[in-house]
């Protein structure tokens, strides 16, 4: 099977979660600079879940430039990671809403963590279809960078309860951490 479709209605729900996101800041009714005091919160939140499901878009694009074909596995690898980033658009919002508070950080940070479980098995359904000497494979490895950001996510969760703002902090050290550029990838594919 072909991974186009897949691509292309990846990228479109992408598109769509990133549209959603952006039509919860409703702008203020009066034009004084002061009122947007009120929207900091929301806009901090969003900035913060743009990088992430920037970063997602990203990976996702340089993970199926591997691979060569697609079977029923990796498509609902795929949906289940969609899945996860389609329930961004509503954390974000409840974070930003709540000025951070404990519940809808330690949520924001449950959908970060189930993101990146589902990406780790999309890349293993692409590496078990494409096999364990596949340029995926090797350019992957251990993938230390995913296990750390997934254990940083299961140490901030319950930090929300105790400091929210230290659990922002750990959830914007992930995002700066997947922003240096991973070329694992890109240098397998290099002849």
């Amino acid at each position: 099977m072909s991974k186009g479709r897949l691509e292309a209605f990846s990228d479109g729900v992408i598109a769509i979660i990133i549209t959603i996101m952006v039509l919860e800041l409703r702008p203020p009714h009066s034009a004084e600079l002061g009122a947007l005091r009120p929207l900091i919160p929301k806009v901090m939140s969003y900035g913060l879940s743009f990088l992430y499901i920037g970063i997602y878009w990203n990976n996702h694009h340089h993970l199926l430039q591997t691979a060569v074909r697609v079977d029923g596995r990796v498509l609902w690898a795929n949906l289940h990671l969609l899945f996860w980033l389609s329930l961004v658009p509503f954390v974000t919002a409840w974070t930003g809403e709540n000025d951070f508070a404990a519940w809808p950080v330690a949520l924001y940070g449950a959908v970060l963590f189930m993101a990146a479980i589902a990406y780790f098995v999309l890349t293993r359904a692409l590496i078990a279809l494409h096999g364990a000497h596949s340029v995926l494979a090797e350019a992957v490895g251990a993938d230390v960078k995913g296990w750390i950001s997934v254990a940083l996510y299961a140490a901030a969760i319950p930090l929300a309860f105790m400091q929210s703002w230290l659990a922002c902090a750990i959830y914007l050290g992930v995002a700066i951490m997947w922003l240096i550029p991973d070329r694992r990838i890109e240098k397998a594919m290099t002849p």
